[in-house]
């Protein structure tokens, strides 16, 4: 089947086998096949709005050089069909962290703002509080914006608690909410390092930022080399000072989202404008990381995962101006309900267990981290803890599934709107797209349909409305939403 985009399922395999071409590494054949010592470490990096498409490896026509990230493609393992459960930051964070969906806490959609009040319910078991009581350091260093303090609003003078210490890290160190959020202040663990006592204007595009408070010793343009310097002092500190003790170290980077802040070093290293060259160095932090890996020794042991919190803000003026797609050839981008919205870049490799140059068509959710933290462990999840997380080892590992690893898969936009994906099928339960959807993504659907029906196999670009013509399909789906809303889970109980 053809879409009206013309691209179809062939074209995209097409274009993702041209793209494995940029992922040439010497030294990636064959697994290892030696056994690694004790418990991996886990480094998981999460880029904010980074496009799947934006990755040479996974879009051959991608118009941003990402060497690093195409290393860690070759070494591990490329996901073509991996989702984060929200098209837009917050609701991401939430079901990373803890394995649920946020449109089941008190976050019903939308995202939290630099002085938003914790999110995280008090006593919930995260991905770093499990790690940790198995004897994990456990460090977040990045952007947090999942809630600082209590009461209505953060009051940035007091001790941030709760914060990041009280749910499973030991190390926070970072930013409250996105780059272009007031106050501008870095925080240590539940306190800021310097008090906002200036303020800064508004930046239009495309170094975008808010007007708002700031603190003395805050530059944005230095966020991301100091975060990437921080992770690189934590990695080598913990190897110095506990030597073959695990680690976990949650890493989420404040780029590329705005402001679109390049540095000097990287200008005009892309043909994808600012943003391009600002994606160059999320690609360079991605090495920096990978190199102290080496330095240290430690990379034969640890799983490090890549990954991005929704879509990229690309809209159609940047489409044609620099012919680069940031989303590849889905539909919509950041904050939509569309395949541009939320699905995104997943790479992992783990020496030894991760097949080098391999790829996974496995349809998978970032909330599957918790469950697969367990299954490294070796403990099960408790019926009240990761109710939509999904062990994915085994799809880490290559193995031969007789059946998929999730049974359906709820996706959410920035105004709420929900979908579910089973197999190739994708029902969109009403008509409507995010906040950030250009003209361009706004096309009327055929015959009056009151939601949208695509099968993903032959109907990537999601044009052709199967509404009207599946009424099975709809049904079948939309009760399976509805089970997974009422029931409070999409795990069954008692699973790994």
């Amino acid at each position: 089947m053809t879409s009206r985009s013309g691209f179809t399922r062939r074209d995209f395999m097409r274009t993702i086998g041209a793209g494995a071409a940029a992922l040439a590494v010497p030294g990636c054949a064959g697994l290892a096949g030696r056994s690694r010592p004790g418990k991996p470490n886990i480094v998981y990096i999460l880029a904010d709005d980074l496009g799947y498409g934006d990755l040479t490896c996974l879009n051959a026509e991608s118009k941003i050089p990402t060497p690093n990230m195409n290393r860690l493609a070759a070494e591990g393992i490329r996901f073509l069909d991996a989702h984060s459960p929200s098209a837009v930051c917050t609701p991401t964070r939430y079901g990373i962290l803890t394995g649920r969906y946020c449109w089941r806490s008190s976050l019903k959609s939308g995202v939290l703002v630099g002085t938003s009040p914790s999110l995280i319910e008090p006593g919930r078991l995260t991905a770093a509080s499990l790690l940790k009581r198995h004897g994990y350091a456990t460090a977040c260093i990045g952007k947090w914006h999942l809630g600082l303090g209590s009461g209505k609003e953060t009051d940035f003078s007091k001790l941030l608690t709760p914060g990041p210490n009280d749910f499973g890290f030991d190390t926070f160190f970072g930013i409250p909410a996105s780059l272009d959020m007031e106050p501008y202040v870095y925080v240590e663990n539940d306190r800021v390092t310097r008090p906002p006592s200036g303020r800064i204007e508004a930046s239009p595009r495309p170094a975008f930022y808010r007007a708002g408070r700031i603190a003395p010793d805050f530059k944005i343009e230095d966020v991301l080399p100091v975060l990437t310097r921080k992770s690189i002092d934590f990695i080598e500190s913990h190897h110095e000072k506990k030597p073959g003790d695990p680690f976990f170290l949650y890493l989420p980077l404040t780029a590329p989202h705005t402001p679109w802040v390049p540095s000097g070093s990287v200008k005009g290293s892309s043909r994808a404008g600012t943003y391009g060259d600002f994606v160059v160095q999320v690609d360079r932090s991605v090495g920096r990381i990978l190199k102290a890996l080496d330095r240290t020794g430690l990379a034969e042991n640890t799983l490090v995962v890549l990954t991005s919190d929704n879509g990229s803000h690309w809209t159609r003026k940047w489409i044609d101006r620099f012919n680069h797609r940031a989303n590849y050839s889905f539909r919509g981008q950041k904050a939509d309900i569309w395949d541009g919205g939320h699905r995104v870049p997943f790479l992992a490799r783990w020496p030894g267990r991760i097949r080098p140059g391999s790829v996974s068509r496995e349809t998978i959710c970032l909330t599957d981290l918790l469950a697969t933290c367990a299954a490294i462990v070796g403990e099960p999840l408790p019926d009240d803890a990761g109710e939509d997380s999904f062990d994915i080892l085994p799809a880490l590992r290559g193995e031969k599934l007789d059946q998929p690893i999730r049974e359906a898969t709820v996706l959410h936009s920035f105004k709420g709107k929900f979908a579910i994906r089973q197999g190739p099928w994708k029902l969109i339960t009403s008509l409507g797209s995010g906040g950030f959807s250009s003209p361009v993504n706004r096309k009327p659907e055929p015959g009056g349909a009151q939601g949208q029906l695509y099968n993903m196999e032959e109907d990537v670009a999601e044009a052709n409305n199967l509404w009207l013509e599946r009424p099975d399909l709809v049904e079948r789906l939309t009760g399976l939403l509805d089970r997974y809303r009422e029931s409070g889970r999409s795990r069954p109980l008692g699973a790994f």
